[in-house]
C-alpha cells in the first residue's frame, strides 16, 4: 500500500471528527455528515477521504492507542501523534501489529464488552469479532410496489451505479462501490430503500400474505414495515407504533415515497394508547431496541458509546416491551421478537426468560442467529412465538 498523503486541512476535519465523537453522545455518522456539510470547498474525493479514515480510527481505536503506547486523549497534539500510528499501521498491518494480541486489543474493543461477548459467545466471538471489523456493504431493497429487481438493476446502471445480486434476499441489491445515492432519480422516486440484507430477511418470518393487519410495535423509522407494506402488496393493515414521533414522521415520508398506502402511525405515550388495538392483530413485529452490536461494523463508535449500565437498561426494557406489547395479539397470532444484538442476554436468554413468565400463554416455534460473518448480513436474532391463549 502507497505511504498515506493528506493535506492539513483534511487532517483537521479527522482530528475534529474523533474529538467530537469520543466528547459526546452524537454517533460518528452524524458529526461526520454535519462536518462534511460545513467544509463547501471539499470536493467528493476529500469528503470520502475524511469520513472514510474518520471512521477506520474510531473502528481501531484501542489497538491504535495500544501501539502508540499511550492512554487515550483528545488532545490535538496526541491525536496529531495517533493519526501519525495509524498512518504507518494503515500500511502494513500486519507488521506493525504484535502477535499474540488479546481479542480486545487485536480487535479494539473494550474491556469490559471484550470480557461479556467471551462468556456470552464463547468461540464464537474469535471469528465475530473479526466480522464486525469489515467495512459494512451498501445494500439495498427493491421497492416491488413500485419496479422489479432486474429494471432496477437496469436503472441504477444507467444512473452510473455499479451493483449486483445477493442472494441473502430476494429484493436484495448490493453495491459495487459506495455512492451517494439520495440524490438519484430512482432513490427520490421510491424504487429502493437502502436497508441491509438480514434486516431485510426478518418481515419473512411473520409469512406476510394479502389482507393481514399488522402491527409493528417499535417501528422507528420503518424500515422493515415498509418491506411488510411491499410483500402484502399494499392489500392490508399495518399499524406502526412508537415513542418517537419524528421518526413516526419520517416513517410516513419515507412511505409516501414509496407509494405505501397501508401503514398508519401510533404515537406511543403510555399504555392507555394501545387499549384500542388489543386482540386487533394476528401478527406483531417486534423490532426491540437493543445494544446494536450487530452491527458495529455500519455505526463503529457503538463499541466505545455503549457501557454496562447502558446494556443492563436495554435489556429492562427489552423485557417490558415483551410483556406489555405481547397482550395486543389475538389467541393464535404471531409473535416476532427481533434485534440487532449478537449478545444471548439480549436474544435467547430474553426469550426464554419470557417464556418462562408466560408458560401456559406463549410457545417458542422458531429462533435464528443471522451472522455478520455473511458479509451482506449484519447480526440479527429473530425469534417466532405463538400465542396459545389469552
Amino acid at each position: 500500500m502507497e505511504p498515506l498523503r493528506i493535506h492539513s486541512n483534511l487532517l483537521n476535519g479527522i482530528l475534529e471528527i474523533l474529538k467530537e465523537s469520543f466528547s459526546s453522545k452524537i454517533y460518528a455518522h452524524r458529526i461526520i455528515e454535519n462536518q462534511l456539510k460545513s467544509k463547501k470547498k471539499w470536493g467528493s474525493r476529500d469528503r470520502a477521504f475524511v469520513a472514510r479514515h474518520s471512521y477506520e480510527m474510531i473502528r481501531w481505536w484501542r489497538l491504535l492507542w495500544f501501539l502508540k503506547g499511550e492512554e487515550s486523549s483528545l488532545s490535538k497534539d496526541k491525536l496529531n501523534e495517533l493519526f501519525e500510528v495509524y498512518r504507518s499501521w494503515a500500511i502494513e498491518k500486519t507488521l506493525c501489529t504484535p502477535k499474540d494480541l488479546s481479542i480486545g486489543i487485536a480487535q479494539s474493543y473494550a474491556p469490559w464488552f471484550d470480557k461479556i461477548a467471551k462468556k456470552e459467545l464463547g468461540k464464537e466471538w474469535v471469528s465475530i469479532s473479526q466480522a464486525l471489523n469489515e467495512e459494512a456493504n451498501v445494500i439495498l431493497r427493491v421497492n416491488t410496489l413500485k419496479t422489479t429487481k432486474g429494471e432496477l438493476l437496469k436503472i441504477l446502471s444507467a444512473e452510473g451505479i455499479e451493483s449486483r445480486e445477493t442472494q441473502i434476499s430476494a429484493e436484495a441489491i448490493v453495491l459495487k462501490k459506495r455512492k451517494n445515492l439520495k440524490n438519484l432519480t430512482s432513490f427520490k422516486s421510491g424504487l429502493f430503500e437502502i436497508q441491509d440484507g438480514g434486516s431485510q430477511l426478518i418481515p419473512n418470518f411473520l409469512n406476510p400474505v394479502e389482507g393481514d393487519k399488522i402491527i409493528d410495535c417499535c417501528s422507528g423509522a420503518g424500515g422493515k414495515a415498509l418491506s411488510l407494506a411491499a410483500k402484502i402488496n399494499n392489500r392490508g393493515e399495518i399499524l406502526c407504533i412508537d415513542t418517537n414521533r419524528k421518526k413516526l414522521k419520517e416513517l410516513e415520508s419515507r412511505a409516501n415515497r414509496a407509494g405505501v398506502t397501508c401503514i398508519k402511525t401510533l404515537h406511543y405515550k403510555n399504555e392507555k394508547d394501545l387499549q384500542k388495538i388489543s386482540n386487533w392483530s394476528s401478527k406483531l413485529l417486534l423490532d426491540v431496541p437493543c445494544s446494536g452490536t450487530g452491527v458495529i461494523r455500519r455505526d463503529v463508535d457503538i463499541k466505545w458509546k455503549l457501557n454496562p449500565k447502558i446494556l443492563a437498561d436495554t435489556i429492562e426494557l427489552q423485557q417490558e416491551i415483551l410483556d406489555t406489547y405481547s397482550s395486543l395479539l389475538k389467541p393464535g397470532g404471531i409473535l416476532i421478537y427481533a434485534t440487532c444484538s449478537i449478545l444471548p442476554s439480549e436474544n435467547e436468554d430474553q426469550i426464554y426468560e419470557f417464556l418462562n413468565r408466560n408458560k401456559t400463554v406463549f410457545e417458542l416455534q422458531k429462533q435464528k442467529r443471522l451472522s455478520p460473518m455473511n458479509e451482506d448480513s449484519d447480526g440479527y436474532y429473530v425469534a417466532v412465538l405463538k400465542k396459545i391463549k389469552d
